[in-house]
C-alpha cells in the first residue's frame, strides 16, 4: 500500500519524506486556505519535497476552466497530479487529460458506480471518501470492498486510493481489502508508529542498558 500525506503544511511533509515512507502529497483548496500561503508557492514547494504524486485541485467546475486550471498546473512539475471532483465536467476533464498523459485523481468519490465511471475515463486515481461515508450512516470499507470488486473483475488500472482516513483502524481495514494507496492527516500517519508494548520495551531495554554502565 502506497502512503499519501493529506496535508499542504510544509514542515509536517518534510518530516515524514525523511522516513522514506511517503509516497506522495494529496492537497485541495481547504488545506491550502489552512496553510496561509500562496496556492502555486505551496504546490511547487510540496513537488520539490515529494518524488511521487502531488495532488493538486482545480477549482473551476466547468470542463473549460477545469482545463485551463489544470494547464496551469500541470507545469508546475512533473509529479503534480491533477484533481478533479467526481461530476460529468470533472470526468470529461479527466478523460481529456489523462488522454495526454497527465495524471488525474479524481476525489470526492461515494458510490461503486462513481468509480466505475472514474476508471473509464482514464484516471489514474480514484478517491472514496471513508471517514465521510461512515459520518452517513455508511460503511466507508463496504465501499473500498465494492470498487476493489469491481475494478478485479475488469482489470481497471485506476488505483484505489482510500481518503478521508480518520484513524489507524481505517488503515488497517483498507489495507487488508486491498485498497492501493491511502491519504491520512499527518497526526494518524504518525500514530501509526506508535504501540504501548514498544514504548514499555524500549523504557525496559534502556533500563537494563543503563545497569551495565557501558556505552556504545
Amino acid at each position: 500500500m502506497k502512503f499519501f500525506v493529506d496535508t499542504a503544511e510544509i514542515a509536517d511533509i518534510r518530516e515524514l519524506a525523511e522516513t522514506g515512507l511517503l509516497d506522495g502529497v494529496t492537497t485541495n483548496p481547504s488545506l491550502i486556505a489552512k496553510s496561509g500561503r500562496d496556492f502555486m508557492e505551496v504546490t511547487r514547494e510540496i513537488c520539490g519535497i515529494v518524488d511521487g504524486p502531488v495532488s493538486a485541485e482545480v477549482v473551476a467546475l466547468d470542463h473549460a476552466g477545469m482545463m485551463r486550471e489544470a494547464e496551469i498546473l500541470r507545469r508546475i512539475a512533473d509529479n503534480v497530479c491533477i484533481k478533479v471532483p467526481l461530476t460529468i465536467d470533472g470526468l470529461k476533464t479527466c478523460k481529456a487529460l489523462s488522454g495526454e498523459g497527465t495524471m488525474v485523481n479524481v476525489t470526492l468519490c461515494f458510490s461503486a458506480n462513481q468509480a466505475l465511471l472514474a476508471a473509464k475515463a482514464g484516471a489514474t486515481f480514484v478517491s472514496p471518501f471513508i471517514g465521510r461515508h461512515d459520518d452517513n450512516g455508511l460503511d466507508g470499507m463496504d465501499l473500498i470492498s465494492d470498487i476493489r470488486l469491481i475494478y478485479d473483475n475488469y482489470a481497471f488500472e485506476t488505483e484505489i486510493l482510500a481518503a478521508s482516513i480518520r484513524h489507524g483502524v481505517h488503515v488497517l481495514q483498507a489495507a487488508k481489502i486491498g485498497a492501493d494507496v491511502m491519504t491520512a492527516p499527518p497526526a494518524v500517519i504518525k500514530g501509526l508508529f506508535k504501540h504501548v508494548l514498544t514504548e514499555k520495551g524500549i523504557e525496559g531495554f534502556m533500563a537494563d542498558w543503563a545497569k551495565t554502565g557501558q556505552s556504545i
